[in-house]
């Protein structure tokens, strides 16, 4: 399966690694856009891959039954989406980064649905699709409580290297 979203006369991919991309330069605590004009643009680029991404989530929660849990998720999370899309930023600097943070904790949630409903994983380290199951390591995290918690996978040629900031 490829990461591709087909329109009437294109192909466009669905670039879930640029995607997160444009969300770490918000995300992060310690992330502070350079001006109002950067916050402008991460903002138009988290609404571009919004709006690239939905009918994409759509289609593939289509496919399932009604009555299934991460269709009914999925479903409401572009609910959610939408409505933060119909908004305006707000008037100032903070507000305007505010309102982008808000869009890209939206489109995070929505990468997620999206990996989720299309079996896309992610290499944890490189955020770069997995497309050999046999090619990555099963990488796995310590819990507060102790207990060992599966979170994802990464690629063989990752595992001795640290994530990208």
């Amino acid at each position: 399966m490829t990461d591709v979203m087909q329109t009437e006369n294109s192909i466009q991919p669905v670039d879930i690694a640029t995607m997160r991309q444009t969300i770490g330069q918000l995300l992060p605590p310690d992330a502070k856009p350079a001006g109002i004009s950067e916050v402008e643009t991460l903002t138009n680029l988290l609404r571009d891959h919004m709006q690239l991404i939905i009918p994409e989530i759509e289609q593939a929660a289509g496919k399932l039954p009604t009555d299934d849990v991460p269709r009914y998720c999925a479903l409401a999370c572009i609910g959610e989406a939408r409505a933060k899309l119909r908004t305006a930023a707000g008037h100032g600097p903070h507000r305007a980064v505010a309102y982008a943070r808000k869009l890209a904790r939206s489109l995070a949630a929505l990468c997620d649905h999206y990996e989720a409903l299309t079996g896309v994983e992610m290499c944890l380290a490189c955020d770069q699709p997995i497309r050999d199951r046999a090619d990555s390591v099963a990488y796995g995290q310590v819990s507060a409580s102790g207990g060992a918690t599966s979170a994802g996978h990464i690629h063989t040629r990752c595992a001795h290297t640290g994530r990208r900031r």
